[in-house]
Parts: C-alpha cells; sequence; structure tokens
C-alpha cells in the first residue's frame, strides 16, 4: 500500500473516499464514474440515485399519504381564506339599496321666508318639501332628505352651499326667496327675461366621491326635479288659466313662466375632472401598496449581506435593525416620488390658484404651487403605514403564507377607500382607521380643494408608521429565531 494511504477495512461495505482506485474499481461500485487526478482526489460525481418509479408504486405509500394529506390541508385553508377574505370585498355593497337614506340631502326651503319677499304667498317651496317628505315615506331606496329652516343657515343660501362644502350633507336643494314673487311677476307683468332656473338650486360637490354621485345621488336627483317642475307645472298652469285677470297676451310673450314655470340650477362645486384624475385617487393607489408589498423580497438579501461573513465580521444585530428600518424609509422616500411623478406627468394640475368654497371652480389647488410636495408627502407617509405593516408580517408568517396577506391587505384597504362608508354595513366603520382610506381622503383634498381634515389623516397615519416601527425590532428577532432554526434543521 502506497504511503499516505489507508487500507481498506475488511467490515466495510462502502469504499473509503481516499480508497485508491483500479481499473476494476467502477466494477465494483458502479455508483461512482470519476477518476483520480494526480495528487489522488476524485474527479466526477455519485450518479447512483434512485430509478424513477410509478405514482402508485407501493415504495411511495407513505410519502403519497403525506402529500395528500398536505394537499387537502392547503385547499381547506385557501377555500376558507376565499370566503372569508373576498366576502368583505362583496359585502361592502350589500346593503347599499337599504343604507341610500344614509346620504343626506338638506332641503331648504327660502320661499317667501326672507326679506322683502315675506308678503307673498309662497308656493314653489312648499310644493317641494311635500313632495321630497312624500319620498322619505315611500318604499323604493331614496335619498336621506332633511327638511331645515332658513334658520339654520342664517337666512342665508351661501351657508348652505357652505354646508354641502363642509360635508355636512352630500347635496342641497334650496328654494331660493324669489322664487314665488318671481314667478308670479313674469306672468302679471310679462316679464321676458325670466328664467325658470332662478327658482330653485341643486348644490353638491362631486369630486368628494365621484361614484357615489354618479351612481346613486345624481340619478334620484335627477328623477326628483322632473318629478317636482312637471308636477308644479300642472298646478301653476292650472291656476293661471283660471285666473281671468292674467292677460292672455302676457302667457304668449313669457311662455316660460307656464313651461316649465321652475327649474334647477346645478352647482357642482367641485367637478371631477380630468379623467386622469381618476388612477390618483381610487385604482392607481393599489399599486402604491403592492409597491410597498414586494420591496420586502427585492430588499431583504442586500441586508443580510451585513449578517453573512463572507471576507468581513457579521454585523451587530441592533445595527442591523436600525439600518433595515432607515435604508426601508429611505427608499420608499424615492418610491412615492416616482409614484407621485406619473401624475404630473400625465398633467394632473397641481399649480392653480383657490378658489372660493361657495363657487364652482375646476381643480383649484390649495397650497398653490406646493400642491404636489403636499401630495407626493401623502403618498409617502401613506406607503411607510402601509409598507412597514407588509414589512412586518412578512418577516413573521413567512413564505408562502405572505400572499394571503398581500390579498388580505388589498381587499381590506381597497373596500374601505373606494366605496362610501356611508352606504356600507356598520361593520366597516374600522375603515376610517385604515391607511389608504386615509391616503385617499387627504390626496382627493388636495387635489380638488375640497373640505380638508388633512392633519387628522396625517395622524392616523403616522400612527400607523409609530405601531409598526415599534414592531419592527420585534419582528426582526422572530424572523432571526425562525432562520437559526431553519439552519439547526438543516445540519
Amino acid at each position: 500500500m502506497a504511503e499516505g494511504r489507508h487500507s481498506r477495512s475488511p467490515s466495510s461495505d462502502e469504499p473509503s473516499d481516499d480508497y485508491p482506485k483500479t481499473g476494476n474499481d467502477n466494477a465494483r461500485d458502479p455508483g461512482r464514474t470519476g477518476e483520480r487526478s494526480e495528487d489522488g482526489e476524485e474527479k466526477g460525481q455519485n450518479t447512483g440515485s434512485p430509478s424513477a418509479v410509478g405514482f402508485f408504486d407501493k415504495s411511495l405509500n407513505k410519502v403519497r399519504l403525506e402529500v395528500f394529506k398536505l394537499w387537502g390541508r392547503t385547499t381547506l385553508i385557501l377555500a376558507a381564506f376565499i370566503l372569508t377574505v373576498l366576502s368583505l370585498y362583496w359585502a361592502v355593497l350589500f346593503h347599499v339599496e337599504q343604507n341610500t337614506s344614509s346620504l343626506v340631502v338638506y332641503v331648504v326651503d327660502f320661499d317667501s321666508r326672507v326679506p322683502p319677499f315675506t308678503d307673498a304667498t309662497p308656493l314653489v317651496g312648499p310644493m317641494i318639501t311635500q313632495t321630497t317628505e312624500m319620498m322619505l315615506s315611500a318604499p323604493d331606496p331614496h335619498l336621506g332628505y332633511v327638511t331645515m329652516q332658513p334658520s339654520d343657515f342664517d337666512n342665508d343660501p351661501l351657508a348652505v352651499r357652505q354646508a354641502v362644502f363642509d360635508f355636512k350633507a352630500f347635496a342641497a336643494i334650496i328654494v331660493m326667496p324669489n322664487a314665488t314673487v318671481m314667478l308670479q311677476q313674469a306672468v302679471d307683468q310679462a316679464n321676458a327675461s325670466y328664467d325658470p332656473l332662478g327658482a330653485c338650486q341643486l348644490v353638491y360637490v362631486e369630486a368628494r366621491d365621484q361614484d357615489t354621485y354618479k351612481n346613486y345621488i345624481l340619478p334620484q336627483l335627477n328623477a326628483l326635479e322632473t318629478q317636482i317642475t312637471s308636477g308644479f307645472g300642472q298646478m301653476w298652469t292650472r291656476m293661471v288659466m283660471e285666473n281671468t285677470t292674467v292677460p292672455r297676451e302676457n302667457l304668449q310673450q313669457v311662455p316660460q313662466a307656464l313651461s316649465p314655470a321652475i327649474g334647477f340650477s346645478q352647482f357642482n362645486l367641485r367637478p371631477f375632472r380630468p379623467a386622469v384624475m381618476t388612477p390618483a385617487v381610487t385604482i392607481g393607489l393599489i399599486y402604491l401598496i403592492i409597491l410597498s408589498f414586494f420591496s420586502f423580497s427585492f430588499y431583504l438579501p442586500i441586508h443580510t449581506k451585513f449578517l453573512t461573513p463572507h471576507g468581513h465580521p457579521p454585523m451587530k444585530f441592533s445595527h442591523f435593525i436600525a439600518w433595515r428600518w432607515t435604508a426601508t424609509i429611505t427608499a420608499y422616500f424615492f418610491l412615492s416620488l416616482s409614484y407621485s411623478l406619473i401624475s404630473l406627468a400625465f398633467q394632473i394640475p397641481f399649480a392653480n390658484d383657490s378658489a372660493p368654497t361657495t363657487e364652482v371652480a375646476n381643480n383649484p389647488e390649495p397650497y398653490g404651487k406646493g400642491t404636489f410636495v403636499v401630495y407626493w408627502m401623502i403618498n409617502y407617509v401613506g406607503m411607510i403605514a402601509l409598507g412597514l405593516a407588509c414589512e412586518n408580517v412578512a418577516m413573521v408568517i413567512g413564505q408562502p403564507w405572505t400572499a394571503m396577506w398581500l390579498i388580505f391587505w388589498v381587499i381590506t384597504n381597497v373596500s374601505t377607500s373606494f366605496y362610501s362608508l356611508d352606504l356600507a354595513p356598520r361593520f366597516y366603520y374600522w375603515g376610517y382607521a385604515w391607511p389608504l382610506h386615509n391616503i385617499v381622503e387627504a390626496s382627493r383634498s388636495t387635489l380638488f380643494q375640497l373640505h380638508s381634515k388633512i392633519g387628522l389623516h396625517f395622524g392616523v397615519l403616522f400612527v400607523w408608521c409609530a405601531i409598526n416601527t415599534a414592531l419592527f425590532p420585534i419582528c426582526c428577532w422572530i424572523l432571526r429565531k425562525k432562520t437559526e432554526r431553519e439552519k439547526k434543521k438543516g445540519q
């Protein structure tokens, strides 16, 4: 035996790795196909893997049973998840018809109740209030009409507009103080300049929630307008024709005083336009959630290089946590900027002047040229609130369950942000505290100069940031322990 080589043990079943090979070694050990190099090391690989067998082979009985159990358990978990979590999305619209009355519409009758028009007998106002009060007792879904007194608004129709702007009501029907007087004068004096649309006003703020207005509020209000103008026109025409003191020549000069007699001027204080605004306050924000979620898997392999001693000592774990948090927050700063720049690139207005709250205005900006910075900061703080939650959950539950978390996080945020919580069951009122709801509301108030609660919205987002920051070291420690246990199992 050559020096430096060990002799083969007679009781050994397998040859030693250092056993010298001869030309007949392959016959003794068909699983080895390599050759010896000059320094005695073996070349090649062990190719002695078992042969493949069929699905029903007896040798697979145990593993087949294990696979069946795991498959069944996983399918059961996914089915329960679908029924539970996806139901949250369906259920948000389940009681829309029953809750339509929660969409409050003020009905304010100033007709002949404010000087100098108090001497006339009102006709327009009482007819409108009676119609809306009758609708409240109808079995069909209806808006929540609330009859208000002029004194509630200091006898000022503009104060009613302000109440609608301040989100105290979704809309308001205002019967003007001179509605009956102007109509009677038009007939008696043949006032050809009489405009029926001056009798009543319909005030609303579409940018508050364009889908709710389009689907539920405006269709009912337009139907109400038709019902009122038709009913009042018939009543008024009959009264005029029965009044023999009215010259027929007057009616020929002012036909609009008979038909339609009255009408509604619509004041949409903040129209929802241009159309490119839609992704900025609705569906586009889903991608903010997705971006914050996937940043975890992109950045984690980079961070862990500090813990892997390849030519350098590992970093202290406390310093590693501080680095990860700082790097994540900094990454969100630039990612949210990129997201916000898309809206700027597609010419969403960010530099318009502000406008009076009781006047119709297209895209007024409450912060002037600083509006884009505010919009960016909303997305930045929102991304931290959404993203740190994803980071923490991903570290705790791991793969593949993080995919289920993403679905849960998207559905709960979308269902409480893109749909009116006034129409949702009370169960969903927790949505007022969810991150995306506050991002949406803050973005709307910034882009359309709506009634602003931006301090409240930022406050809620900062609470999410603080809670998830406090949990971040704990979740990092949990991930570390899980990784250590997996290494021990693999040894």
